[in-house]
């Protein structure tokens, strides 16, 4: 993957984290994963390699805070949005609805007999 490519899965990630986030409210790792997945109907399968490094940045940016719990001896570290995490997962929905309704148009299916010959 490209790092374009990259920046943009970054982004997309980051985006459905806050929004999950957002609706969901505190959650931890796994079960973050598991909604995604649920969540794209199995299409989009998300690996913690991909998943923590998104999470530690939102960390750092400000946009969650954390805190390790204990069950049923093992620990647990809990993500939820700071208010600045929340304002920005209300800001990026639209954004991102606007940028997927673009990607939609970009990737329709081409109308029979429109490339003939090909």
């Amino acid at each position: 993957m490209n790092a374009a490519n990259q920046a943009f899965a970054g982004r997309t990630l980051k985006t459905m984290v806050l929004r999950l986030l957002a609706q969901q409210g505190r959650m931890y790792g796994y079960e973050i994963t598991q909604a995604v997945e649920e969540q794209a109907g199995g299409a989009m399968p998300l690996l913690f390699g991909a998943l923590y490094p998104v999470l530690h940045k939102l960390e750092e940016e400000g946009l969650l805070t954390t805190q390790s719990q204990e069950v049923d001896g093992r620990r647990r570290k809990y993500y939820w949005l700071t208010r600045s995490g929340a304002e920005t997962a209300g800001g990026s929905g639209a954004q991102s609805g606007r940028f997927a309704d673009r990607v939609r148009l970009l990737i329709r299916p081409v109308p029979d007999g429109l490339f003939t010959g090909l």
